[in-house]
């Protein structure tokens, strides 16, 4: 018997596991005893609610593989074929209204646009944001686009950071990039760094951290590390030390994988949650002294940074029309940037010898 089953090995955006929202991914193994069939008929055989022409249109896009190269709608199967296939959900009912938001726009071309989001935007609408995001003013930006209308809630979109993270984003202009983009998330191909201020002192200049990652089982708000196996998804962050900052680092992360929170999760998991994020426990003063001029500092600190600091500040993948790898850099927003200062000018400061003896 052939086998179907969703691929739950996807790759995005650290905040939220998008191609999941935005595709599905089938995977067939072909039976030793299959004779030769048309892959579009193979497939429509096997796929509930999927039509010819829709399987059609995806192996027209570059959407169907076998053994890992992508076939035409013709490719006939045989046996021991490894088939997989990505095809689109249809849209949610949600109406996006254009509004004319500014953006931070870092580049664009005929086939998509380069965002830097500011901390504090939604991306995309959903119950209780229906106004106010990245999708709705990019519907105002693109409102001449078949891909951007106002029946699709996330037109475009192939991966997402969430709200208080900063940084930057891709957003297709049509179909073929959008799902060429989209593969390339799924298939880890693509390249991001995220730079994070976390508490406390890492032993080491560079580590991994590796744990399976999933909704915590008490608050499906927040994500927990479990071991592996047992629950959520396999998830490796890699990290560098950027800058020792006495009681807190700047590091660089970069992403294997794309789950949910992941590095939020992850620094949590090994003691070094990330400064001010609240759904983490970062929001409390988990290193330092006991002075009350410590306390007030770093109070001033979460004021400058109301928000987990966390920004995406690189991003690279290759272009669905030239097929040349490109990629892209944003500034660190003001707020973070200015928190990363006042921890330099501290350590830079701080009477070492005297307080070093009051840590907590």
């Amino acid at each position: 018997m052939t086998d179907k089953e969703p691929i739950d090995n996807f790759n995005s955006e650290e905040d939220f596991d998008a191609t999941k929202e935005q595709f599905e991914h089938f995977r067939f193994d072909v039976d030793p005893g299959q004779t030769p069939l048309r892959i579009d008929k193979y497939l429509v055989d096997r796929m509930l609610n999927s039509s010819r022409n829709k399987i059609q249109d995806s192996a027209d896009n570059g959407n169907i593989r076998v053994n890992d190269v992508v076939v035409k709608r013709n490719y006939k199967v045989k046996p021991g074929d490894v088939v997989t296939i990505v095809l689109s959900y249809p849209p949610r009912e949600i109406e996006i209204i254009a509004e004319d938001i500014p953006l931070n726009i870092v580049y664009e071309d005929d086939d998509f646009i380069i965002v830097n989001k500011n901390p504090g935007m939604v991306v995309h609408p959903s119950y209780g944001h229906y106004s106010g995001t990245l999708v709705n003013a990019l519907a105002f930006h693109l409102k001449n686009l078949p891909l951007f209308n106002s029946k699709d809630p996330r037109p475009g979109l192939v991966h997402r950071i969430d709200k208080d993270t900063s940084g930057i984003l891709v957003i297709a202009k049509n179909e073929i990039a959008k799902t060429k983009l989209a593969l390339q998330f799924f298939n880890k191909t693509s390249d991001r760094k995220y730079r994070a201020l976390v508490w406390g002192n890492l032993e080491e200049d560079e580590g991994t951290i590796t744990g399976h990652v999933g909704r915590n089982l008490k608050n499906r708000k927040v994500m927990d590390v479990f071991p592996d196996g047992e629950y959520g998804k396999h998830a490796v962050t890699h990290y560098r030390v950027l800058e020792r900052l006495g009681y807190v680092n700047l590091v660089e992360c970069v992403l294997e994988t794309g789950r949910t929170h992941q590095i939020r999760a992850h620094f949590k998991h090994i003691g070094h949650p990330l400064f001010n994020d609240a759904d983490y426990g970062g929001n409390q003063i988990l290193k330092g002294t006991t002075f009350t001029k410590y306390k007030q500092f770093v109070q001033n600190c979460f004021k400058i940074c109301p928000r987990q600091a966390l920004h995406a500040k690189t991003l690279g993948f290759i272009h669905p029309s030239t097929n040349e790898y490109i990629s892209f850099n944003s500034e660190i927003p003001d707020d973070m940037a200015t928190l990363i200062k006042k921890w330099r000018d501290y350590t830079a400061n701080r009477p070492i010898e005297v307080e070093d003896e009051d840590e907590d």
